[in-house]
């Protein structure tokens, strides 16, 4: 796992790189940028206090850190509905399989749920709290929760954007829009010191401005196949295509068989993709030559469909990740509704989608009433709804994120609240 051997090597090292492998049999530790330093440390620390590569201490660790998610969860909805709210989100989180599934992974999952449930906790209560210790060690949380949400990944910074701009739009009722500037301000500057010694360090090694992580996981000088990225992009609007197709690119083969039915405008088209994959598949490995190739493909079809390019598959993308039920992590078939196939798998999956479903409909509801903070939590769902339609390589876990919010007003649709009046922001 590369984020488990950055750790290692940062640890044993001190390094920040990945291992490479060479013909003669050795290994060397290259320096890499090309994933953020958050998830890194937490495994880092995990290994310096548990022993090293032990990650059964890591998912039991996850685990608690998802537990007092539900908690923040809970205690966002008694901020914004009351307790009886707080009660029912403390339900609807401990018992969501869709987030705890992620805690027995080694991923960022876990602990990016973890930041926007903090941080949208810490606001409301850095936007009420009357005595200066309370408030104080909330804003502290509070700049932590989206700071390392964007350490962790690059989309983590639209938890920043969203929240920061949250404590100057809601913070000038309570604190009055000079202290609210200040706050934020302050906030501001506080948050982006991690990210200015990330930035030195890439300069520094690689001579590169490199704030967050390249867009396509590459180190400065590592060719990103960009034809072959635009060619899926053209053809990819589930999940399927991710696995099948994104994931095999310069790694394994591309079968022909796997491409849908939309992958072919027509039969010249058809022969000159299969073709082109015949070329790939005889080395599995994308080079300069047959990048070209993919992307000469991708600029013609652009040409023949562009609102399908720029529209209907952007949007196929999204409702994908929003609605495909949520069984990537039990290892079930990628085409779960062929019943005749996979009876059992199909009435899992069936299950969990429609409990997903149940999630979001109820969550609309909620939205519908516009709680506290309402205003906030959707401009954090929608904004990170817009940035996932860009992605050529859908999964469902990239909407996770969204699922502490998503909670919250769903008990607020449950639960009366507590005479507390909606503020229309």
């Amino acid at each position: 796992m590369l984020y488990g051997d950055i750790a290692v090597n940062w640890l044993t090292h001190g390094i920040y790189g990945h291992s490479v492998g060479h013909a003669s049999g050795l290994t060397t530790i290259q320096p890499t940028l090309l994933r953020l330093p958050g998830y890194p440390a937490f495994l880092a620390l995990c290994f310096a206090l548990f022993g090293l590569a032990n990650y059964r201490a890591v998912l039991y660790l996850q685990a608690v850190i998802d537990l007092a998610t539900c908690l923040l969860i809970a205690g966002l909805a008694g901020k914004i509905c009351g307790q009886r709210a707080a009660r029912v989100a403390l339900l609807l989180a401990a018992l969501c399989p869709f987030t705890a599934n992620y805690a027995a992974s080694p991923l960022t999952e876990t602990l990016s749920i973890f930041c926007v449930a903090l941080g949208f906790r810490a606001l409301a209560a850095v936007l009420e709290g009357p005595r200066l210790t309370p408030r104080l060690i909330w804003t502290v949380l509070l700049i932590f929760s989206w700071s390392y949400a964007a350490l962790l990944r690059p989309d983590g910074a639209l938890l920043a954007v969203v929240l920061w701009v949250a404590l100057i739009v809601y913070g000038r009722r309570g604190l009055g829009l000079a202290a609210s500037l200040r706050l934020a301000l302050a906030a501001g500057l506080l948050s982006v010191l991690p990210f200015a010694a990330w930035t030195l360090r890439n300069w520094h090694t690689f001579h590169v401005f490199q704030p967050l992580a390249p867009r396509y996981a590459t180190d400065p000088g590592e060719f990103g196949a960009p034809g072959f990225v635009r060619w899926v992009r053209t053809l990819s609007g589930d999940f399927t295509s991710t696995n099948e197709i994104y994931w095999n690119g310069n790694s394994d083969a591309i079968d022909p068989g796997n491409l849908p039915a939309r992958a072919f405008d027509n039969a010249g088209q058809s022969e000159q993709t299969r073709r082109l994959l015949d070329d790939y598949n005889a080395i599995t490995t994308l080079t300069p030559e047959l990048d070209a190739r993919f992307d000469l493909l991708a600029r013609e079809r652009i040409r023949a469909h562009p609102f399908r390019y720029y529209v209907t598959l952007p949007l196929l993308r999204l409702a994908d990740m929003w609605l495909r039920p949520r069984v990537e992590t039990l290892n079930a078939q990628l085409r779960w509704w062929r019943y005749a196939q996979h009876p059992g798998e199909t009435r899992v999956a069936i299950f969990y989608g429609a409990l997903n479903l149940a999630y979001l409909v109820a969550a609309l509801l909620g939205m519908l009433r516009w709680p506290r903070l309402a205003g906030a939590m959707l401009a954090l769902i929608i904004l990170r709804s817009l940035l996932l339609a860009t992605i050529e390589a859908p999964e469902p876990r990239y909407t996770l994120e969204c699922f502490p919010l998503l909670i919250a007003f769903a008990a607020v649709a449950i639960a009366s609240c507590d005479g507390q009046e909606p503020r229309r922001i």
